[in-house]
């Protein structure tokens, strides 16, 4: 009984996904979905996306977080629309939520919505959100073994961004072994090196999230 409660859970979820999808492709909107650890950098990746490609792109956001609204209020001060979504607990933001917060942003106004997904590496992978299509974060911090015991986050994911990368020569961490693993279970996957606070690396992740967002919203 238990596996069956979850195979209509996720059939439940695929439902509304795919609801979104068509929605947001009528309105010629793109969904990213931001996802990684507690502390991987996502609110900080997101916030360097903004500064770089908001005199291209309309952009909007929805802050996931189990409590809390830290990270909305700042992204509500770099003059985005913003909502927060809390989820009392759950780890993992479901595709219904999502659809319920559409209304709250123009989307005629605009032209992508980031998500910032419930930081941990399990369960975010797990459901489909209507997202045009994945990021993944890892930071050097966290260490080069993750790919193996979460190797679902990186297997659904269509760019891996290696975080903190100034970092690097502080920690015992491969790059190489994490990007060779994820290759491995996913071979299209993008691979970017970066660092917020030096900013190498963000030029060649933005014109690749650029061309991806002008994918999506065309096609």
């Amino acid at each position: 009984m238990e596996i069956k409660v979850v195979h209509q859970i996720m059939e439940w979820n695929e439902d509304h996904s795919d609801e979104i999808k068509a929605k947001l492709r009528e309105k010629r909107v793109c969904l990213v979905n931001i996802m990684g650890s507690p502390g991987a950098g996502k609110t900080s990746v997101i916030t360097s996306v903004i500064k770089a490609m908001s005199d291209k792109f309309k952009i909007g956001v929805i802050e996931g977080d189990i409590a809390g609204r830290i990270d909305a209020e700042h992204m509500k001060r770099l003059g985005v629309p913003v909502v927060q979504l809390n989820t009392d607990g759950a780890c993992h933001i479901e595709a219904m939520s999502i659809e319920n917060i559409l209304p709250d942003f123009d989307l005629d106004e605009l032209d992508v919505i980031f998500v910032e997904n419930i930081g941990n590496l399990v369960c975010p992978a797990e459901f489909n959100i209507g997202e045009s299509f994945r990021v993944a974060l890892l930071s050097i911090p966290e260490g080069d073994d993750k790919v193996e015991k979460y190797p679902l986050m990186f297997q659904t994911t269509d760019a891996l961004i290696l975080n903190k990368y100034d970092m690097i020569e502080y920690f015992d961490f491969d790059a190489e072994r994490v990007i060779r693993g994820a290759k491995e279970i996913n071979p299209d996957i993008d691979v970017f090196k970066v660092s917020n606070k030096t900013g190498a690396g963000l030029s060649e992740f933005t014109a690749w999230l650029g061309g991806r967002i002008e994918e999506s919203i065309n096609a």
